[in-house]
């Protein structure tokens, strides 16, 4: 046993004590970010390379300041991301959402599918599709000057020139890209005003913008990407809009067969909570 991997043992316990969900792994995470190693490699540092800041990061996660706000890096499906104070940290259950979107785009007879992700954020679902659908071009939109800011790093860094990135609302954006796309997507902010997230990592460090949706429900913002989808659309495209566990059913409900939605459905995540709603347009 290394100093380091005794070091790690201590944190783990002091982590847990203070609810982190997985204290081991991110006493792991934070070793490896502060060693330059990965976490298979940790057992290689020596004694006399234990950098001490190592308890310095392990002080900001025991506050419960977020992992990827520590190490600069989130995971979302195959990328590694930059996040920080400003942009929300991409969660494993919009993987799920991604995945869904990127299974359609790849069962499409498109050659060179459209795409556009309404309230990009740090871009994880906008550069996942350009990553792991061939020919793709993807259009991300986000008004938000922090957010956006984070998304450019990123789409530098990943988005191979089949990511644009849009400074504009998503309740107006792209009319020169009308009754084009093939697929629109969305994780809007959702949280009814009032509420108050569970968990610290997200009620006090996830910016409020990405988190509250508008409305006496939260979800105006969700009516919004509703109504962009719609003006977007070309017959027979699909959409894919995220929400809280809690809103699957008003959220199916705004997607209505008047405006033109078919084969609506409500999807769950891994741990079979609703989670996002898709729907097909103008075709029967």
């Amino acid at each position: 046993m290394t100093f380091l991997l005794d070091e790690i043992a201590l944190a783990t316990a002091r982590l847990a004590e203070a609810g982190v969900p997985s204290p081991r792994t991110d006493a792991e995470e934070i070793a490896a970010y502060v060693h330059g190693v990965r976490r298979s490699e940790l057992h290689t540092v020596k004694d006399s390379d234990f950098d001490a800041l190592f308890w310095e990061g392990v002080a900001r996660r025991e506050s419960r300041e977020p992992l990827q706000h520590i190490t600069g890096r989130a995971y979302f499906r195959y990328l590694s991301l930059e996040v920080g104070p400003g942009v929300f940290v991409p969660r494993p259950e919009t993987e799920v959402v991604a995945g869904w979107a990127i299974d359609r785009l790849r069962e499409m007879d498109v050659a060179s599918p459209v795409v556009v992700d309404l309230g990009t954020g740090s871009g994880a679902i906008a550069l996942s599709i350009a990553q792991e659908v061939a020919l793709a071009t993807v259009h991300a939109v986000e008004i938000d000057p922090d957010a956006y800011r984070w998304a450019k790093r990123n789409i530098i860094e990943h988005g191979q020139g089949r990511v644009h990135l849009h400074p504009e609302d998503l309740a107006d954006a792209l009319p020169e890209l009308e009754g084009q796309v093939d697929l629109v997507i969305s994780n809007p902010p959702y949280i009814p005003p009032g509420a108050v997230p569970r968990d610290p990592e997200v009620r006090d460090y996830d910016p409020r913008r990405a988190l509250y949706g508008s409305g006496s429900d939260g979800l105006d913002e969700v009516r919004a990407v509703e109504r962009t989808a719609r003006r977007l659309l070309r017959p027979g495209g699909f959409v894919a809009v995220e929400h809280a566990d809690q809103q699957g059913t008003p959220v199916y409900l705004i997607f209505s067969e008047e405006n033109g939605w078919r084969d609506i459905r409500s999807r769950q995540d891994l741990t079979r909570r609703d989670r996002f709603v898709t729907a097909r347009f103008g075709q029967e």
